[in-house]
């Protein structure tokens, strides 16, 4: 990631835009995130605020968010003071990863407040605080930050906002000249020559400059320089980065580059590695990177094409953690149980060897003394006529050993309804299991709720809410809505209880139905009865891509009418039998199904 003070500035540029508009809606889908809907002067745009610890960032955004029952407290608060709220101004501190935002807006007794929005971007630091602009009195943050967290700086309510400690570097948008590019030069070498404070420490003072690779130099002296930018300008100067050249050689380089950014002049643009697949991305060609390099015409496209829904599959996973577990459990306790089933399966094989022992016995019973330990007869079952050794329980009499026999021929030959049922029961167990497994791959954070709901209500799980208290079920569940090329409706459903309600209740007979062919996958629908070949291959591709195999290439996929899908009494969630079907081939395009409008439809 290269989020620095130089992509700020372009972010804040892009947003420039929404000033003179107004902050219709307010919402905190997650903890760490918000999405304001911004209206006015032409403008209906969702601004997606993030003080994740792991991918902060500001941006315009068109993902499509599923916001919380009830509103956390930091998100009714922003409603009181900023919601109808008029944004006067956004603006960047210097040349740092700080922005703030100006709000006035008229409250309920009709006075006029100035309420400023602090986004800090600073990695695992991010905060985002509502302050008053006059005072600097802080109303809240998304985050908390108590004197026992940091005695320099306190984010609480009733606490005056301070602004994160300097770090006494040199705005490179203020260096006009090659002279005062010099002078930043000298300045860092005299600093870097200062003995440490204490020489009994046996700390070594600082690197000086010219000791340090140059594009860590260009780090250290300026703000708002990330490495990946500081080894862009090394790059474009034709300098050895590792080589101890005095910095100043890369003042035309550096001069060039700053005049760009002076004038607003981006080209966002993402370098993915073909040898690894990591990315990186800034806001100007990253010409000292080799791969394959996308371009986007603004900021926010190119954060909302990095980012995707990395810090919502973050999430997802770590509220997922503990049901994969559970669920790899179940389905490997069911492969050994199968096992074992299929052990007994193949001693049950057997059983008529016991009824021929049995009856070897009766047959040859005059030539048995009780006492004998076995008896030689010949096995008159067998073509060759050989003789076959039995052995016998001395004591038991000679009926009673017959009797034996066919009592286990009996408990051998019931044991292979009862284990085929067993075995039957454990193989439900195990796609049952395999398709939540499936199905918690591609999951949201409400779908995960709903998947835990289902195994509390299957009697997997234990209900983990308070006794006596009923919880409120949704009246219907939201299903993920796309658009093909052709603008007709492709539904998906991305658990049981989607796929449940989109077949079962949600469809009409002349819809077409889809479904990975013997593969764990979720229910597609086309809603509608008419539809040309290209919304067939891209449900089907939908289909696919919600699916086991959706890494694979010529994905087998049927397809059916509704009216040929029937869920049989007393099974699983989500198991359906149909017919009438008929298969095609596909391999999922990911860029064509990101290019298909998308949104969530409750």
């Amino acid at each position: 990631m290269a989020l620095d003070g130089i992509v700020t500035r372009a972010i804040v540029h892009d947003l420039q835009s929404c000033i003179g508009s107004r902050i219709h809606k307010i919402h905190q889908p997650t903890d760490h995130d918000l999405v304001f809907q911004i209206k006015g002067r032409g403008m209906n745009s969702k601004l997606l605020l993030s003080a994740n610890p792991t991918y902060p960032r500001v941006q315009w955004t068109e993902q499509s968010f599923l916001n919380p029952i009830q509103a956390p407290m930091f998100c009714m608060l922003l409603r009181k003071h900023c919601e109808s709220g008029l944004i006067e101004d956004i603006r960047q501190v210097d040349n740092e990863r700080i922005i703030h935002m100006d709000i006035r807006q008229r409250d309920e007794l009709g006075d006029i407040s100035l309420k400023t929005i602090v986004i800090e971007i600073m990695g695992r630091h991010s905060n985002i605080i509502l302050m008053d602009a006059a005072t600097r009195i802080i109303h809240d943050g998304i985050h908390h930050v108590t004197p026992a967290i940091s005695s320099f700086r306190i984010v609480m309510p009733g606490a005056v906002y301070a602004a994160p400690p300097e770090q006494g570097k040199q705005d490179p948008l203020t260096v006009m000249s090659e002279s005062d590019f010099s002078a930043v030069i000298e300045a860092m070498a005299v600093q870097a020559q200062l003995p440490a404070d204490d020489d009994m420490t046996g700390k070594k003072p600082a690197a000086a400059p010219s000791t340090m690779p140059l594009d860590k130099w260009l780090v250290a002296a300026f703000s708002g320089i990330s490495p990946l930018l500081a080894k862009e300008i090394v790059h474009r100067s034709g300098i050895d980065a590792k080589l101890s050249d005095e910095p100043s050689v890369l003042w035309p380089a550096f001069d060039r580059m700053m005049n760009t950014f002076r004038d607003h002049q981006y080209e966002p643009q993402i370098v993915t590695s073909e040898e690894t697949g990591k990315s990186a991305f800034s806001v100007t060609a990253l010409t000292h990177l080799s791969g394959n390099a996308q371009s986007y015409g603004t900021v926010s496209l190119c954060l909302e094409a990095f980012y995707g829904d990395k810090a919502v599959r973050d999430t997802v996973k770590q509220r997922v953690s503990d049901l994969i577990r559970f669920l790899q459990n179940e389905y490997n306790k069911n492969e050994k149980k199968i096992e074992k089933l299929q052990e007994t399966l193949n001693e049950a094989q057997e059983a008529d060897k016991f009824r021929i022992q049995g009856e070897l016995i009766t047959t040859y019973m005059h030539q048995i003394q009780r006492g004998d330990e076995y008896i030689e007869a010949v096995d008159y079952y067998d073509e060759d006529q050989r003789t076959v050794r039995i052995p016998l329980d001395k004591q038991l009499t000679p009926s009673q050993n017959a009797q034996r026999y066919f009592k286990k021929y009996t408990k051998h030959k019931n044991s292979l309804t009862v284990v085929g049922e067993q075995m039957k029961q454990a193989g439900e167990e195990m796609r049952y299991v395999a398709s939540l497994l499936q199905q918690l791959e591609s999951a949201t954070l409400s779908d995960i709720e709903e998947i835990r709901e289902e195994l509390v209500e299957q009697g997997y799980l234990r209900d983990r809410s308070k006794r006596g208290a009923k919880k409120r079920k949704p009246a219907r569940p939201a299903l993920l809505c796309y658009t093909s090329s052709e603008g007709i409706p492709i539904y998906v459903g991305k658990n049981n209880t989607q796929n449940e309600f989109l077949t079962n209740k949600t469809a009409a007979a002349n819809e077409t139905w889809l479904h990975t062919k013997d593969i764990p996958g979720s229910h597609v629908v086309i809603r509608a009865s008419e539809f040309n070949e290209r919304t067939l291959e891209e449900a089907a591709m939908l289909a696919a891509h919600y699916s086991q195999a959706r890494s694979s290439s010529q994905i087998p996929v049927d397809y059916t009418l509704i009216r040929h899908v029937k869920k049989p009494s007393g099974a699983k969630p989500g198991f359906v039998i149909y017919d009438h079907q008929k298969t095609l081939f596909i391999t999922p395009d990911e860029q064509r199904l990101k290019a298909l409008p998308s949104q969530i439809k409750v």
